[in-house]
């Protein structure tokens, strides 16, 4: 499941692409959905596990991914820790949402991200609620942002 705290929280990562940078596996870039994920977020082709083809910069390192895209790799790939998802723009939600129909994972986030129209499932740590649409995750998340 993906649960979410709102606000201030302790031991976040928030400069994630700093901590990419210096803790990223090149194999990640060998999985499927990290392929997928970089083609969706970026519009950028995976070549290998050290190059990315950008339509904008051309062939780049990993390192050099938008942030919101390597915030998404580390949620999914470094499950015990949390990490600043405020670093990812609206078109990462339905990413956070599957990785967390995958897996449990905690994401810290400072603004009310679009999750869209369909039902979803999210926790809510700051209350321990379970939201499953938006209107639900506004009712409650608008009290911490």
């Amino acid at each position: 499941m993906l649960n979410i705290y709102y606000g201030d929280m302790e031991d976040v990562i928030y400069n994630t692409s700093s901590y990419f940078k210096f803790n990223y596996d090149p194999k990640w870039f060998e999985d499927p959905d990290v392929v997928a994920m970089v083609k969706d977020v970026d519009q950028s082709d995976v070549l290998g596990n050290g190059a990315i083809d950008s339509p904008v910069l051309g062939v780049i390192a990993p390192v050099s991914l938008s942030g919101g895209v390597k915030t998404l790799i580390l949620i999914d790939k470094v499950t015990d820790k949390v990490f600043n998802a405020s670093n990812c723009g609206d078109n990462c939600a339905a990413w956070l949402l599957r990785i967390g129909k995958e897996k449990n994972v905690t994401v810290n986030l400072r603004h009310l991200m679009d999750f869209g129209d369909a039902n979803f499932e999210v926790k809510i740590l700051n209350t321990g609620e379970v939201v499953h649409n938006m209107e639900e995750l506004l009712s409650v998340a608008g009290r911490y942002v």
